[in-house]
């Protein structure tokens, strides 16, 4: 299910001037990604570890959590846009795209927010 665009979070927001478009939890580098492969991943945390872990409240956490089980079209194309950076990347001989090529691969994948 993709997150309703009425959805507002408390804790979570966009990154200025970040490549990404995923969310991030407010006044923080700290992606709701992030937070989600601790509680999802091979070893799994509590919401509650998680937290005193990156010094965060637990709803922030929460939040990080429900969003990312939303599957956000943001993440989806942050994912689909780092995938094509890496597929480029790999055709190239010295394995390093021109600064034009990465332009145009990351204008390819925004998404564009209402």
């Amino acid at each position: 299910m993709n997150t309703p665009p009425s959805t507002s979070w408390k804790h979570l927001a966009p990154k200025p001037r970040s490549s990404y478009q995923q969310l991030f939890v407010r006044g923080t580098r700290i992606s709701a990604r992030t937070l989600y492969g601790w509680y999802a991943g091979p070893e799994q945390f509590s919401p509650e570890e998680i937290a005193a872990q990156f010094n965060l409240p637990v709803e922030a956490v929460l939040e990080s959590i429900a969003y990312c089980e939303s599957d956000p079209p943001e993440l989806l194309a942050d994912y689909a846009r780092e995938q094509a950076l890496i597929d480029a990347a790999s055709k190239k001989p010295d394995g390093r795209l021109s600064p034009q090529e990465e332009a145009e691969i990351r204008r390819q994948y925004r998404i564009q927010r209402s």
